[in-house]
């Protein structure tokens, strides 16, 4: 039996859009020879639909759209992602289900049985779950179908979440191999692990698996495909490329391919960027080029996702700004092909300085004054946003975020805050991989110490511990979520901790503010972190 996976690309909402590129997909690989086309969850709807499901007219519409595609069923089977109502009145009022289409035959569903609540998911606000999974006969072979979270066990989930076992419900029943449709969004790391789970799902039951996993990026998640097909013995028969859409068989060749975080991060990052600004109808980007290695990267990942000649940097000097820094701005423009607006902010800063100053009388200048520039640049930004319809990208990295290194209603101004769930160090090692393959950022930008450039001299070590350090407590306290002296007894001085976590937590209310940002480790603020603003937990 031949099988194909399509590895779409789908938008959230498109119904029509999905539908045909569900359609589209199916009937190529039915063409080339596929007796079962395996489609992502939610492929009609896209994922995650998130409260539109309580659109009275979407769910409808979405069940017409999949009436239109079972109409156009061949010779294969074709699985797709889809909702359906829940027609008991008692439980949640959808199903996260697939329909199993097959012409001239009523369509047969399965529903999913695992609902996770945790990190991004929170599908028990919409979703019953599957009270028994039961294996379905599909040309004359009976499969298990499953919904992503069903297959994955425990030592790779947060902690032990579920009684249910599907898999294990599905082999016992007959099930001579599992189908998987997945939204399955990336993080950092999360590719390699997942292909190890599969591997070790399929050698467990003795059953291959045939997994599709949604690609691309809608809102804050990306996707990043790597769909598998498993043999028995846990022998990969077929992978899927990564952050692309394919439409493969499982005996279609494929290049071999070794796991690579950065590179996979690198990618990551463009797609997400790429399908933001897509889906939400923008044609270009602007942003801020200070010279500094944030924006550099952004500036990289941007230029690779709509194209340089989509993108506008803008250097915006003040009297406290280096030579160099605009010198290593206009270099990286250059060598990007960018174009690179200078609009300097000096006299708009003197203006408005003098324009405080009865209001201030009396008081020195502090951190008002540097928070004045970061607030001109970001109205210069959203100026050129606003006048060119361009979508204004923010470049702050997650370990200013968390804390609070960063001005509201200033460098936090734009559409979408692109590395802002990548740490400083981190941000470094993208750097690198951005020019492995000759000079993109100049060498001086990523050697240089970082600073805002807000007052003479100043450095980000002025304020903040060494990032090595920082990124190190931050990933302990956000990600795995320790306490002040848990995190301590790694070996961190206790004061800088106890610090560090004071500061995260008062700049809560700075990050509720912020642009979304593109989610790519296991842990990111907004979305995957809900913490409440006004509270009273002290630390240490």
């Amino acid at each position: 039996m031949e099988i194909g996976l399509a590895q779409i690309n789908t938008t959230v909402g498109d119904l029509e859009g999905n539908a045909r590129l569900i359609a589209d997909a199916a009937r190529e690989l039915e063409t080339r020879g596929a007796d079962i086309v395996l489609t992502p969850e939610l492929a009609l709807t896209g994922y995650p639909p998130q409260d539109l499901l309580f659109l009275s007219d979407f769910v409808p519409a979405s069940l017409r759209a999949l009436e239109k595609i079972h109409a156009g069923v061949g010779s294969a089977a074709w699985i797709v992602g889809c909702v359906l109502p829940n027609p008991d009145p008692r439980g949640r009022g959808f199903f996260n289900a697939a329909a199993i289409l097959e012409k001239g035959k009523p369509a047969r569903f399965a529903h999913k049985t695992l609902l996770p609540t945790y990190d991004v998911f929170n599908e028990t606000r919409y979703f019953e779950p599957c009270a028994d999974p039961s294996p379905l006969e599909i040309r004359g072979t009976l499969f298990g179908v499953t919904i992503c979270e069903d297959i994955w066990t425990p030592e790779y989930l947060p902690r032990r979440l579920y009684a249910k076992d599907p898999v294990a419900t599905l082999v016992a029943a007959g099930a001579k191999a599992i189908l998987n449709l997945s939204a399955s969004p990336f993080q950092v790391g999360k590719p390699a692990s997942r292909t190890e789970m599969i591997r070790s799902q399929a050698k467990k039951h003795g059953v291959p698996f045939y997994y599709c996993n949604a690609v691309g990026g809608n809102d804050q998640l990306v996707f990043d495909g790597n769909s598998l097909a498993v043999g028995a013995d846990g022998t990969i028969l077929r992978r899927w490329v990564g952050f692309c859409s394919e439409n493969a068989l499982v005996s279609d060749p494929c290049e071999k391919r070794t796991d690579n975080e950065i590179a996979d991060l690198h990618d990551a990052l463009v797609i997400g960027l790429r399908d933001y600004a897509r889906k939400c109808g923008f044609q270009s980007a602007v942003l801020g080029l200070s010279g500094g290695i944030d924006s550099a990267v952004v500036a990289c990942i941007a230029a690779e996702a709509l194209g340089p000649d989509k993108i506008t940097g803008v250097a915006m000097p003040s009297q406290f700004s280096s030579p160099h820094s605009v010198e290593d701005a206009l270099a990286l423009a250059k060598n990007l092909g960018i174009a690179c607006l200078q609009i300097p902010i000096r006299e708009s800063f003197d203006a408005f300085k003098n324009q405080m100053q009865p209001a201030f009388a009396g008081r020195p200048e502090d951190t008002t004054e540097e928070n004045m520039q970061a607030r001109l640049r970001g109205l210069t930004l959203m100026s050129l946003s606003n006048k060119f319809g361009s979508l204004l990208l923010t470049t702050g990295n997650k370990s200013e975020l968390a804390v609070g290194y960063c001005t509201l209603y200033g460098d936090m101004c734009g559409g979408l805050a692109v590395i802002s769930d990548v740490p400083k160090t981190m941000v470094y090692r993208l750097a690198e991989f951005l020019n492995r393959g000759g000079e993109k950022i100049p060498q001086r930008t990523i050697e240089k110490p970082p600073s805002a450039e807000l007052r003479p001299d100043q450095t980000d070590q002025d304020t903040l511990p060494p990032y090595d350090t920082l990124d190190a407590i931050l990933k302990l306290h956000i990600e795995e979520n320790l306490g002040i002296e848990e995190i301590a007894a790694r070996g961190f001085d206790r004061e800088t901790v106890r610090w560090v976590a004071r500061k995260v937590d008062f700049n809560e209310y700075k990050r509720e503010q912020a642009a979304p940002g593109l989610k790519v480790t296991s842990r990111a603020f907004g979305i995957g972190r809900r913490m409440p603003i006004a509270q009273g937990f002290q630390r240490g």
